[in-house]
């Protein structure tokens, strides 16, 4: 039988998203809804239409993806079918870069908190 999550363990991973989100899930929403491309409510309508069928696809196959990936990529989408400059690019190539970074950044943020905090569960 495994050991049961500690309560600081669960307690700090609410705290961490919720502060992350404070500061910076606003910059996320303004990035997509002006900067990506400018939609209008039938372009709104056919990104989270798209975004959601994806989702709901991937479920049923049980293939782990991001909400955000897949609501960017369908927001680029229909922003490229408008017309293809009406995406900004420089903009989608900075996301994808902070996609790529995130997976290592993630990574070495865990190993040091790993070390700096596993004498709480000797």
């Amino acid at each position: 039988m495994e050991a049961p999550i500690p309560f600081w363990v669960i307690f700090s991973c609410y705290c961490s998203i919720g502060v992350g989100t404070l500061f910076g899930g606003w910059r996320i929403v303004k990035t997509m809804g002006q900067k990506i491309a400018k939609l209008r409510p039938v372009g709104g309508f056919s990104a989270e239409l798209g975004g959601a069928v994806m989702l709901i696809g991937t479920a049923f196959f049980g293939i782990p993806v991001s909400t955000t990936h897949t609501i960017t990529g369908a927001i680029m989408g229909v922003g490229s079918v408008q017309r293809f400059s009406a995406v900004k690019w420089g903009v989608a190539a900075k996301i994808v870069w902070g996609w790529i970074l995130t997976i290592p950044a993630a990574f070495l943020v865990a190993a040091v908190g790993y070390h700096c905090f596993s004498f709480l569960s000797r």
